[in-house]
This record gives C-alpha cells, sequence and structure tokens, in this order.
C-alpha cells in the first residue's frame, strides 16, 4: 500500500500551500528522492518507473502457469514462459487474478472483470508454439452438456470410464479410442502425455463436421484491389505497390517454411470503373476486363482471375509493369470503394474460398455507385452533443455489406494514402468488422513515407492468419462473458466471428457475476477459436485460464494488473463516443477509477489522516495511467487533430494488446548515454523536466519514434549519432546516419529490438530542440498539461484525491 502526504509543490519555490477543502494540497514527486512536507525534507522513492524496473529485477526465472491465481510479469518485463496448464499471458491477460465471489463485492469495488486474449499471439523463439493435436475422424472430446473442449480442468471418475466437466459439472462417458487408467491420485497415467490435459494450450485439428456446409475449406486467397485514380498515380503510391508486389508475392504465408503457399492470388484496378485481370498461367500477356456498370456488381471471370503465383510469374509481372504506365496519364480524380470490395467478395464466393482483400485506396468515394459518401467533416461540432455522429457510419450499407463478408471469410485490409477527409469512420467499418486492419498514411510522399508503407505491407502479407473464424469464450458457473471489444462481428450474444484473425488481434471480454463463485474452486474460463488455417486446414486453438475467488476485499486488491484494467477503459471509453459526448465519457471513467481508490481506502487500508491518498499497491500507477487515456486524441483532441485521425485511432486502439495499449498511453523515454553501450538505458518520466539540454533521448510511442536532441548536446553524442559535432549542421528532415561506431550500432539495434516488438512499423523523426517539431514530441509527453488542455499527472492526482474523498464523506 503507498501513503502520499498531499501537499502543494511549486517547481520554483518550492514552497508549501494551503487549500480550503484540502487538508493539504498534494504533488508526487514521482522520480525525485526527496519531497517537502511542511517544510521537511521527506525521502520519496521514484515511483512510474520504479515500478517497472522493479518488476524486471525480480522477474528472473521463467514464469510458470501451474500455479492459479497467479499474476504474470508486467507486459514491460522480459520474461519466458512455461505452460503447465493455464495459458500463457502472452495468450490471457486478466484485470483481476483473484475474482470477487458474489456480484455485490464486484459492485462495491468497481474493478472491471475482463481479459485480453490474443489467441494467435506469435511467441518468442524459446518458447514451444501451441501443439496440434488429432483425434481422428470423431474430432475432439467435448463436455455433452456445456460443449467445453477437453482440457486440464476435467476430472476423469469410476476408473478413467467418465469425466466430470469442470466448467459445467456434467458428467460424460469417455470413448472408448480415449480410456486410459488413473494413477493413485485419480490423474490419468498418460495426463503428460496429452497437451489437452497438461497445457493451458493447444490446437485441435477439426474434423468435416466442423466446416462450413460440412465439406472441407479450399486454401485462401489473398486479393489486391489498387486505386488508379489521378492521386494514387501523382503520389507515387501505384508505382511503388506494383513494384513491391513482385518480390512480396514470394513470401505470401505458409505453415511450413519448405513448402510453397498454396495462397491464391488475383488482381483488380479501380477509379470510377473497376478493371479484373486475366493471369492465366497460359497467356503470352494479361488481359484486362472493365465492369463500369458499379451498381450491380459482378466479376467477369472466372478462370484465371485467382491464380498459383508459381505458375503464373510470368504473367503477374507484366502486368504490374505494365499498370503504373497505364494510368500514367489518367486526369480521373473520383473514386469509387463499396463495389471494389464487392468484387473481391464476389470473386471469393466464386471461387468458394475465404481469403483477404488488401485494398490501396486515396479519396472520399464520391462517384456516383453504391455506398457513395459526402463531406461531413464539421468541427464546430466538437465538443457538443451531436459530436457522437462523426464517429459514426454516415450511411448502412457498408454494415451490411461487412455482414456478407464475414459470412464468406472475406477479410478486408485497408490501406489509405489521403490528403484530406475520407470518412474514415465510415470506410473502416468493413476493415474493423472482418477482423481487418486499416493502415493510414496522410499526405503520402513517396521518399519519406515509402519505408513505413512497405515495411507494414511486407508485415501485414507475410504475418500468419486465420480465416473464418469463429470465437466462444466458456466461463465456470458463477460468471459469463458479457460484453466483447475488438475488431469482429456478433450476430449472437456469444459467438465472435471474425472473417480473418491474425498474430497481432486481441479481443477483450468482460464478464460479470451471474452466481456465487467459490473460493476452493475458483474461477475458470477457456476460450476456443475455429479457424481455417493459411495452408487451409480447419482448426481449433483451444486456450484455458483458472483465476482465484476470494470474500475479501483486500485479496481482490493485492492480485490486479493495472494495464490490463487501463486496456479495458480505453476500449470501453472509446466504443462510449459512439453513444455519448465525449466529456460525459470522460466523467465516467474518472468516477469508477476514484470508486476503485475509494474502495480500497474504506474497507482495506489502515486508518489514516484524510489528507493521505492512499493507493493499492499494485494499481499506485492506475491514476498515472487513467489520466492518459483522458487525454488521448479520441476524447480530448487538439486543434490540429483531425476526425479522419480519431476516428483512426479509435479503431486501432480497439484491437490492441496489453504491451501496445501501454506504450501508446505511457510512451517509453529514454536517455541516450554514451557509456550505455550493451544494457537499454533506464527509461525516464514523461515531462519536460526531465529532458536536460545536454542530452538526447528516444521516446517510443507503439506507433512513432522521436530522437529528440538538447540544444546544448555534448559534441561527442552528436559525432556518434550524427557524424556532426554541430547542433545547427544536424538535418532532421534526413534519415539516421549508419556510422561505424559502437554507439551508432547499439543506437540502431535498440530502434531495430523496438520496431520487431511492434505491429506497424515505427517511423523515426529528429527532433531539435526548440524546432517547429518539437510540439509533435511534446504532445507526447503525457505527465505534463497538454495544449487541448488536459491536465497535468499533479493536476489530475489532485481531482481524484478531492473525488474519492468526496466519494468517501
Amino acid at each position: 500500500m503507498i501513503y502520499v502526504n498531499p501537499i502543494s509543490f511549486s517547481m520554483n519555490s518550492y514552497q508549501t500551500s494551503t487549500q480550503s477543502q484540502f487538508e493539504l494540497f498534494f504533488f508526487l514527486a514521482m522520480d525525485c528522492k526527496h519531497l517537502w512536507i511542511k517544510n521537511i525534507f521527506v525521502p520519496l522513492s521514484p515511483f512510474q518507473i520504479q515500478v517497472i524496473e522493479d518488476d524486471k529485477a525480480k522477474s528472473t526465472e521463467p514464469f510458470t502457469t501451474g500455479v492459479r491465481g497467479q499474476a504474470p510479469p508486467l507486459v514491460t518485463t522480459n520474461f519466458q514462459v512455461k505452460d503447465q496448464g493455464n495459458a500463457s499471458p502472452r495468450f490471457i491477460r486478466c484485470t483481476a487474478y483473484n475474482m470477487p465471489c458474489t456480484a455485490d463485492m464486484a459492485k462495491q469495488s468497481q474493478v472491471p472483470l475482463a481479459a485480453v486474449i490474443k489467441p494467435l499471439a506469435t511467441l518468442p523463439p524459446d518458447e514451444t508454439p501451441p501443439y496440434l493435436v488429432d483425434h481422428g475422424e470423431s474430432g475432439p472430446i467435448r463436455c455433452n452438456r456445456c460443449k467445453a473442449y477437453m482440457c486440464p480442468y476435467m476430472q476423469f471418475i469410476e476408473g478413467g470410464r467418465r469425466f466430470q466437466c469442470g466448467f459445467c459439472s456434467c458428467v460424460t462417458e469417455v470413448p472408448p479410442h480415449y480410456f486410459q487408467h488413473l494413477d493413485h491420485t485419480g490423474k490419468r497415467v498418460d495426463c503428460y502425455d496429452r497437451p489437452e490435459l497438461s497445457l493451458g494450450s493447444y490446437e485441435f485439428l477439426a474434423t468435416v463436421d466442423y466446416c462450413k456446409n460440412n465439406k472441407l475449406p479450399q486454401p485462401p486467397a489473398f486479393i489486391f484491389l489498387i486505386d488508379v485514380s489521378y492521386n494514387a498515380i501523382k503520389s507515387g503510391m501505384v508505382s511503388i505497390v506494383c513494384q513491391e508486389l513482385k518480390t512480396l508475392l514470394d513470401y505470401l504465408p505458409r505453415e511450413n517454411p519448405e513448402m510453397d503457399s498454396v495462397v491464391r492470388v488475383g488482381f483488380v484496378t479501380y477509379n470510377k470503373v473497376l478493371h479484373f485481370y486475366n493471369v492465366k498461367a497460359s497467356l503470352a500477356q494479361p488481359q484486362m476486363l472493365v465492369v463500369s456498370d458499379v451498381s450491380d456488381m459482378f466479376v467477369p471471370l472466372l478462370d484465371g482471375f485467382l491464380v498459383n503465383v508459381n505458375e503464373s510469374r510470368l504473367v503477374i509481372e507484366s502486368l504490374l509493369d505494365q499498370i503504373p504506365e497505364m494510368f500514367a496519364d489518367t486526369r480521373e480524380t473520383e473514386t469509387v470503394f463499396a463495389p471494389v470490395i464487392q468484387a473481391g467478395l464476389e470473386a471469393l464466393k466464386a471461387a468458394d474460398c475465404a481469403g483477404k482483400l488488401f485494398v490501396f485506396h486515396t479519396s472520399l468515394p464520391i462517384a456516383e455507385a453504391p455506398g457513395k459518401l459526402k463531406n461531413r467533416e464539421d468541427k464546430k461540432l466538437i465538443g457538443t452533443d451531436k459530436e457522437k455522429s462523426l464517429f459514426q457510419p454516415q450511411v448502412g450499407f457498408y454494415n451490411n455489406l461487412a455482414k456478407e463478408c464475414v459470412a464468406q471469410g472475406c477479410c478486408v485490409d485497408l490501406f489509405l494514402f489521403p490528403n484530406q477527409y475520407v470518412d474514415l469512420a465510415t470506410l473502416g467499418v468493413v476493415p474493423v468488422s472482418t477482423g481487418g486492419s486499416v493502415y493510414k498514411y496522410t499526405y503520402f510522399q513517396a521518399q519519406s513515407d515509402q519505408e513505413r508503407f512497405l515495411n507494414d505491407l511486407r508485415r501485414d502479407v507475410q504475418k500468419l492468419v486465420g480465416f473464418d473464424a469463429v470465437m466462444r469464450v466458456r466461463t465456470s458457473t458463477g460468471i459469463r462473458a458479457t460484453d466483447f471489444f475488438g475488431s469482429f462481428f456478433m450476430s449472437n450474444t456469444t459467438d465472435v466471428e471474425l472473417a480473418g484473425l491474425d498474430c497481432d488481434k486481441a479481443i477483450t471480454v468482460e464478464f460479470k457475476h451471474d452466481d456465487k463463485l467459490s473460493e476452493e474452486t475458483g474461477a475458470l474460463m477457456q476460450c476456443a477459436v475455429l479457424y481455417t488455417s493459411c495452408s487451409g486446414q480447419r482448426r481449433l486453438r483451444v486456450h484455458n485460464m483458472a483465476v482465484n475467488c476470494c470474500s475479501q476485499l483486500a485479496d481482490l486488491y493485492r492480485n490486479c494488473e493495472t494495464d490490463t484494467i487501463i486496456n479495458f477503459f480505453s476500449k470501453y471509453a472509446f466504443r462510449g463516443v459512439l453513444n455519448s459526448p465525449t466529456k460525459a465519457v470522460r466523467d465516467t471513467l474518472v468516477n469508477q477509477c476514484a470508486q476503485i481508490l475509494a474502495c480500497y481506502r474504506k474497507n482495506c487500508a489502515s486508518p489514516s489522516s484524510a489528507g493521505q491518498l492512499i493507493l493499492p499497491e499494485c494499481m499506485k500507477l492506475l491514476p498515472v495511467y487513467l489520466n492518459c487515456v483522458l487525454k488521448s486524441d479520441v476524447l480530448l483532441p487538439g486543434a490540429d487533430v483531425s476526425l479522419d485521425d480519431r476516428a483512426y485511432l479509435r479503431q486501432l486502439i480497439s484491437c490492441m494488446d496489453v504491451a501496445e495499449t501501454h506504450v501508446f498511453f505511457y510512451p517509453r523515454l529514454l536517455p541516450l548515454v554514451s557509456s550505455h553501450t550493451h544494457s537499454l538505458p533506464v527509461a525516464v518520466r514523461d515531462s519536460e523536466e526531465r529532458l536536460s539540454k545536454g542530452g538526447v533521448y528516444l521516446m517510443e510511442t507503439g506507433l512513432h519514434l522521436f530522437l529528440w536532441v538538447g540544444a546544448s548536446a555534448q559534441q561527442e553524442l552528436l559525432l556518434n549519432i550524427f557524424g556532426t559535432q554541430s547542433f545547427s549542421q544536424i538535418d532532421p528532415n534526413t534519415s539516421l546516419p549508419v556510422l561505424d561506431n559502437p554507439f551508432s550500432k547499439r543506437l540502431r539495434e535498440i530502434i531495430d529490438s523496438f520496431r520487431a516488438q511492434r505491429s506497424r512499423y515505427m517511423k523515426l523523426m529528429v527532433v531539435k530542440q526548440e524546432d517547429r517539431a518539437e510540439l509533435i514530441f511534446r504532445h507526447f509527453l503525457v505527465e505534463d498539461k497538454s495544449a487541448s488542455g488536459g491536465a497535468s499527472y499533479v493536476d489530475f492526482l489532485c481531482h481524484m484525491h478531492k473525488e474519492i474523498r468526496q466519494l468517501l464523506s
């Protein structure tokens, strides 16, 4: 438990002051070693950075998942996981590892009960991916009543002839082929030979009963749909895409690196009309077929549209060479959008397969066609009750189109290159509903943005992805999954449908009580995802998680994870802006956080002065992180933040995992010192007062990298990084030079390792102190007051303390 004596703290005078509504005003010097309290110098340990460093220091051993209700190391810690019966925290992280036994207790604490699930997460090389279990034609063993899959929580009885379900307690016969004797402890003797009896995560090979229309699926297809309007040609986007695809098609996803990919490919270009291409291997040249009636979309050819890359390589390369030339002199500025997705969908329907559409698009679709949009950007609505309408789709057409795409297993990834408003709130509906991604390159310029775009495209095409997926979360009696956040579609209350599910997508699930839980049995959850692999195999991936249950509030507060709570709160709030004014959403967040901390203060903390702010040990960073969510561009935009930017971030955060929301809301700021050649420098707090004029700092936000250079930075540092000793000679518009010295090599290694951890390529921006670009950098110094009026951390803490005291009184 953390005690903080509240005082007013002036950075200039270091003098205390009083204020009537408090016994004392307070300031938390989270990184200072000392604090003035009534003119007494009091030692105080550093906070935010210290919490992260302490966790790294104590997490030296591998994290074993065999102990129920054990909270894992923080997402900021590097650690190895050993699966011993619960899913790895790389797959599932919970807000609380000790759930309240009753709904009343949960309501009293206001701690959200949720899990962030990343079903296809990539594991580090030193961890074993989930084993694939094949039970033959009979398929996976399941509980007769609740249909939960065989897992370590099933109890075998009657000598192994039957098993009792850990979720619903129903007893089911063990099929003869699966029978095995029990040892003296009641465990099957083959328990450790079977992944489904001893591990938290594994896969089953699904039988034909788990397939659409009871027939095994075809391998998926990738269709590339390229905007060839005037803006697309002029920016260089079209020639960059065509050039890149010539090599990228050799890296289509495959499960076995030794084998060729079975994914077929097709190509469409478009402006106001659509051009389909026949790239059949037997042709000498590709053939173009034009569909100009976009109101009734159809695919003008079947044979020769979706092809095997190796068989049709020469024809494909010829097409990719010709496309930029064919449209080089175009004057067509208008585009369509919905018919483009319809075209890809119809092609997948005709081929009877699932797949992914890669759409490269530049502008608001104003041409006469289904899904036509108008410019509705209206800054006057921001901050009013009508602001929410700007986050909602402009027309209902795209919701219906998304539903059709999901039914076919057609996932849409959208690469946007806008120079003005494109109504991303509407264009993003289909990608978000199909489990796809949106990438945005505003004012795209080939020279400066090509690197980021191509790295994003390469990763997007190559990453492992599942198609036509359905996810269901089952729970033991007492709780149930009631709400879901992420990029997916739901046609009922239980099944999360994903046309595509890749290794970067997370789904956040909220749980509510529907009965009492017992401390003895704990609470169980099982996430099962049925999907088609990129090789065309139907599979079930299963993740199991058991947590403790408690009847004392103190036990709940001892086993929460703040980073996961913030992930949940941000998604809850960002969805809330669809239906409520942003101010109401912010107030709701502050109120819930105050209730969480007030409940702790009232029921768990030892008696103390009302002037003290008391935080639970594992939630001491809740106020600092919550303030970052409240100040985010979605909830409190600056004057320079466009509607499309806000819609983009809202959609992006909805499917982030805990590590990504952590760095997004509280960026990592590292001082670069010459002596740090091997270990990573310890981060500093995100505040301007942490920046020294004589220093150079690297900041990572998850979407951007900044290299901030102080006006009087050491000459040795500048020479090692930029090859010049003079601050004035540094050109912020050029890329980081590759220099042959240990410091330059180490810096590039750090940058590469940061980029490898993120799902999107982070472009490095060099920021010189007092340059115009410093405004962008300062936006991410989240502990300071923001230009849009967001509170500094100190001010927010004062506000939080006042709210808590009002609740307690």
